[in-house]
């Protein structure tokens, strides 16, 4: 049977492009190549089972999966839990990343391990079947490759729906997944497929333009064309000498210039592509109050630079009646493996796929919100020292319902200074610095807090959304091109009482600062009677109408949204505002250095940032007061 995707809906933008001679291939002609054993592993495993799709705008597609079930779920049908992404179902974890699978906890270790998504050995002993397929156009499943758009998303919704009709299927499906296999599942689940009945995104963006491609309107080009070209291309359906093997079909190998039409470049489209009006990012938007299943959305405070920001957008504008917020530190690979994370994401499934609640997920006993405070040095890439570090505290909501905004106003002498009004003295200051700063080459400016005089045992708690105002301008070089944007790069950073920075651990491991955040000028206007805007998080539209010009030697006022934070300043601790033109330190892969996209012949110049009276500058901070003191039990 072939299943068909639904007609376009609200969800839909224009239609991608692919080739007649995708649109036109018949799959249903190949043959079965499924293969099932039922007496090698601990249970069953059917391989390359086949559910052909069609009625997609990139044309038809037959997705394969990889099923693992109980033995005894012939008779005594399981929950399906599913993932559908392009990293490979047969690229075994070991393989794809050696070095973490070393680290993964023993328990969620099998020969069917799969990088960021849940292991077959673990979850078929507690009663789940899994479902793990290759998305169209990769691995073993023929189509077009067209990672993250509403194809892919339809033909997981068909996936779904075909999951939770299979005889060994009690008729409910979750998602279960990281990153790339988390993100998806917020977009599917708009859909509102058949089965579904509850996702954990577990560290998955789920804006593709704000969270991962553009930030602040800026080209995220490192990461794009890094993941691109590492995580999926290699795994072209009909590659030779791909990465997870030879295709099972005959005369599946095809031609370069046959994969070309085959797919879609995401380094090429997000270079070409600059706003969310455009067709390729706007057949990608989709409206999070569709979600309707219970989710339990899993943030990471270290994830600054892709993830963090879908995470806690997810869970604020999913229309789900049961959605829960939890938020983890530590690297991106490992803490989906940890024994108590792993308790908290069957606890959830259970309650909602099986009806089996011992953890208060249906009956208002368990907190909507789960934080974990950052106070006090855990270094960095020490997952023991993180846990012995930081304690966890729960919340009934989020933002928290008694955060206090505090303004901390920037001064010419690099002070950043709280105060509830602002009270300039002295003329004028026009700071300047270079644009066009890299990584290797950083150009910018820095304010300090003054270190924390507070006593023994005092503290003031910084957790939530955040916000920088700034009036800026740019100048010409002498006989350089008339700039005609700016670029901010901002990044919030703590200082330690011994004056060197508290580093925290990011997405590799590697050591990031509190939080950053990114703004193209031309790019500023704020849509305030959008329903998602807020004074502690302006709204953007990121459309080719809201262009504003950016003319030498005007100063202009910009709201700058930073991303989401939580951290504990103790006594002679203090904060840094760093403003740049470009990224610094804890940018990691996540750079932003297209030559297209930040042109000197748009960009190179000197850039200002003014201080007078009449030019306030400020970061606004959401500080968090004991509940006792606010009367809170």
């Amino acid at each position: 049977m072939t299943l068909t995707a639904p007609k376009p809906d609200n969800h839909s933008g224009t239609e991608a492009k692919s080739t007649s001679a995708t649109q036109h291939r018949d799959y249903s002609s190949l043959p079965d190549v499924t293969t099932h054993d039922r007496t090698s592993f601990p249970y069953i495993l059917s391989k390359n089972v086949s559910v052909p799709v069609s009625g997609l705008a990139t044309g038809p597609g037959l997705i394969r999966c990889n099923i693992y079930r109980p033995h005894d779920s012939d008779t005594n049908p399981v929950p399906v839990l599913v993932t559908y992404g392009p990293y490979g179902k047969d690229i075994s974890y070991s393989e794809f990343n050696p070095k973490s699978f070393s680290e993964v906890n023993p328990a969620h270790k099998s020969v069917h391990s799969c990088w960021e998504t849940p292991d077959p050995s673990f979850w078929t002993a507690h009663s789940y079947a899994l479902l793990r397929a290759d998305e169209l156009g990769t691995g073993q499943s023929p189509g077009f490759l067209d990672t993250m758009s509403r194809s892919t998303s339809e033909a997981f919704a068909i996936l779904i729906t075909w999951a939770s009709s299979q005889p060994w299927s009690t008729g409910k499906v979750g998602l279960l997944g990281v990153s790339y296999y988390a993100g998806s599942q917020w977009r599917v689940a708009a859909r509102q497929p058949t089965g579904l009945a509850a996702i954990i995104p577990w560290e998955g963006m789920s804006d593709y333009y704000r969270d991962r491609c553009r930030h602040g309107g800026i080209y995220s080009d490192g990461f794009v064309r890094w993941w691109w070209e590492r995580q999926v291309v290699g795994n072209q359906y009909g590659l030779a000498n791909r990465r997870g093997g030879k295709t099972v079909d005959e005369n599946g190998e095809k031609e370069k210039g046959e994969l070309e039409r085959e797919r879609r470049d995401q380094t090429v489209d997000n270079r070409e592509n600059r706003y969310r009006d455009e067709g390729y990012y706007r057949e990608k938007e989709y409206d999070m109050g569709d979600i309707t299943v219970p989710v339990l959305s899993v943030g990471n405070w270290g994830g600054i630079l892709l993830h963090l920001r879908g995470n806690i957008q997810g869970y604020l504008h999913a229309g789900s009646e049961k959605k829960f917020l939890r938020m983890i530190t530590g690297r991106h690979d490992l803490p989906f493996y940890y024994d108590e994370e792993v308790e908290v994401q069957r606890s959830f499934l259970d309650a909602f796929l099986k009806g089996e609640d011992g953890g208060g997920w249906t009956d208002g006993r368990r907190a909507r919100v789960d934080l974990v405070i950052r106070k006090g040095d855990a270094g960095v890439n020490d997952a023991q020292r993180e846990r012995d570090t930081f304690e966890r505290r729960e919340e009934e909501e989020w933002p928290i319902e008694r955060t206090e905004y505090a303004r901390f106003y920037l001064s010419g002498d690099m002070a950043m200074t709280r105060m509830d009004n602002w009270v300039h003295e002295g003329g004028q200051k026009k700071l300047g610095y270079r644009a066009l700063g890299t990584i290797d080459e950083s150009q910018g400016l820095t304010f300090k807090t003054v270190p924390s005089d507070m006593g023994p045992g005092q503290e003031m708690e910084i957790t939530g959304h955040i916000v920088a105002h700034l009036n800026v301008s740019v100048s010409p070089d002498v006989g350089g091109p008339t700039p005609s944007d700016i670029d901010l790069f901002l990044t919030l950073r703590h200082i330690g009482k011994d004056g060197k920075e508290i580093f925290y651990t990011g997405t590799a491991g590697d050591p990031v600062p509190l939080t950053k955040g990114w703004l193209r000028v031309s790019l500023r206007k704020v849509n305030e009677k959008h329903p998602k805007h807020q004074p502690w998080l302006p709204h953007r539209d990121y459309t080719s109408r809201d262009v504003l010009p950016v003319i030498q030697g005007e100063v202009y006022a910009v709201d700058v949204e930073m991303w989401p934070t939580c951290v504990v300043l103790q006594e002679g601790e203090s904060l840094a505002l760093e403003v740049a033109s470009g990224d610094t330190q804890g940018s990691g892969i996540f750079l932003h250095n297209d030559a297209v996209d930040r042109s000197p012949d748009i960009f190179q110049g000197t850039n200002y940032v003014h201080i007078s009276k009449q030019y306030a500058n400020y970061l606004l901070l959401p500080v968090i007061p004991r509940k006792e003191d606010v009367g809170h039990v």
